[in-house]
């Protein structure tokens, strides 16, 4: 409920936003994105210009601006010219340290010691023999865009994945997984169904398929190959539909971005179980910093909410360690975001974005995120 309330407040606050910058509007430049600098004004100084030298009012809202993108985390926000290309390398990395439950933080100890679902015929046990304490998941992506047609753009994301998973054990030991490889192929097309004077609106038809692995094996801990457990995972192993809307509204030195994406899997995969859907809720407010507009700010608020698996996989006992429940898969989430994007003078877009988590509410006991850092680089011809 705290999450939900402080979700509504802080899309409350970036409405009123939108609302104040509206009014402060001018007319736009001719409909279509630009993603790279074009002709400019002369001006001066730090801080938004508003004005040419001589004196004149700038209608060129959408052209020539680094804030056409979103936040480095988040995708499926910008549409390109027909024939124009945009090829991006996107890393990413989120760590996780120490456990808990539900909004509890939890000693190792406890972590231990809390058990969760025991499946039919397996007998239960009073503790767990081992439990996470940290976990770096890191991504690499080549993301290619091609717009179609002015409204239209076709992309593919590859990725390789790389997840490492610190553990201790019951008796005080301790030991580290480590699993990678190319990880689920994103693919879709971006559609802008609205192309206003200074925004618009864009649907997103991604999908992604199950390139990546889920039966990789691992001789740690017990010294016999078995199976990764769920969060070590390269992929879902099911097709997924992944579809999103985005609204983007600019003025003169700022814009505003609200994103409403679904992550819904279809189907049952080989191991008999499915992940649980995903909800999420973006709004972003971009501040310019310079006169050229080739360098702003960003602020991004985040809601997600996770729910738990669907069946499970044989080959997992959840009685031994909590990472291999998927019951202990879903949560709610409030996430706080701030980046830097950056312009060069002859193309190419940097993207820099942190993230914290402000609310954790997670089901059954699980690695809590501490932070995440995305930075990618960009090019449109």
């Amino acid at each position: 409920m705290v999450l939900r309330v402080s979700f509504v407040i802080a899309l409350g606050f970036f409405g009123a936003q939108l609302a104040v910058a509206q009014t402060l509007e001018i007319a736009s430049l001719d409909d279509g994105y630009v993603g790279e600098p074009g002709e400019h004004s002369h001006r001066h100084g730090y801080g938004c210009c508003c004005h040419d030298d001589a004196g004149h009012e700038h209608n060129d809202i959408k052209h020539g601006r680094v804030d056409t993108h979103a936040p480095a985390f988040l995708m499926g926000d910008h549409v390109h010219k027909a024939g124009q290309w945009m090829v991006e390398y996107k890393y990413s990395n989120m760590y996780m340290d120490g456990n808990r439950a539900g909004t509890t933080r939890l000693t190792n100890q406890q972590a231990l010691n809390f058990i969760g679902t025991v499946p039919p015929g397996v007998p239960g046990v009073s503790a767990y023999g081992a439990t996470p304490t940290s976990m770096t998941m890191e991504m690499h992506m080549l993301h290619i865009m091609r717009g179609v047609t002015d409204d239209i753009t076709a992309y593919i994301m590859p990725m390789w994945m790389v997840n490492t998973m610190d553990h201790l054990r019951r008796n005080g030991t301790t030991f580290t997984t480590s699993n990678r490889g190319f990880g689920d192929l994103h693919f879709g097309a971006l559609w802008r169904v609205y192309n206003g004077c200074t925004d618009e609106l864009i649907l997103n038809l991604r999908f992604s398929a199950p390139t990546g692995d889920i039966d990789n094996l691992t001789s740690i801990p017990t010294g016999t190959p078995s199976e990764f457990p769920y969060p070590m995972r390269l992929g879902h192993g099911t097709w997924d539909a992944r579809p999103a809307i985005a609204y983007r509204s600019y003025w003169e030195c700022a814009s505003l971005g609200l994103q409403g994406s679904f992550l819904l899997p279809m189907g049952i995969n080989d191991s008999d179980y499915r992940v649980g859907n995903e909800y999420r809720a973006n709004a972003w407010f971009s501040y310019l910093l310079d006169c050229d507009k080739k360098l702003a700010a960003t602020f991004r608020i985040e809601g997600l909410w996770r729910s738990n698996f669907i069946g499970a996989d044989p080959q997992l006992n959840p009685s031994l360690i909590s990472t291999a429940d998927p019951d202990m898969r879903g949560g709610e989430f409030l996430n706080f975001g701030y980046g830097l994007m950056f312009m060069r003078p002859r193309g190419g877009r940097l993207n820099f974005e942190v993230t914290h988590p402000v609310v954790q509410n997670l089901r059954g006991v699980q690695l809590e995120t501490d932070w995440a850092f995305a930075a990618s680089y960009s090019k449109a011809f």
